[in-house]
């Protein structure tokens, strides 16, 4: 379960960029959600202090959300791009 399979049952490599997009935009859409969850109901405040020391000009404000948002999605799409990388490479070598 969870793994990409084609029909005859063998993995299949992840396309690169379209999971690192997907990772940044889930990134992006939780720390913005975070930031505007801080902002009018002060939940999670203490997590978005924490955050804005990783993400430049995040707080709890809407301008904060949409700045953490972009330091998200740009931080989940490297990651992302890396981690569908390494995934395509150690499948490769399994192969062999």
């Amino acid at each position: 379960m969870g793994e990409t399979m084609d029909h005859q049952g063998q993995r299949t490599p992840l396309g690169v960029i379209s999971f690192g997009f997907a990772v940044g935009v889930t990134a992006a859409i939780g720390i913005f959600v975070l930031g505007i969850a801080a902002s009018l109901f002060e939940w999670g405040v203490a997590l978005a202090g924490v955050l804005s020391s990783l993400y430049v000009g995040y707080g709890p404000t809407f301008v904060g959300a949409v700045t953490g948002a972009v330091w998200a999605f740009v931080h989940g799409l490297v990651f992302g791009i890396l981690i569908a990388w390494l995934y395509n490479k150690f499948l490769a070598r399994r192969r062999i």
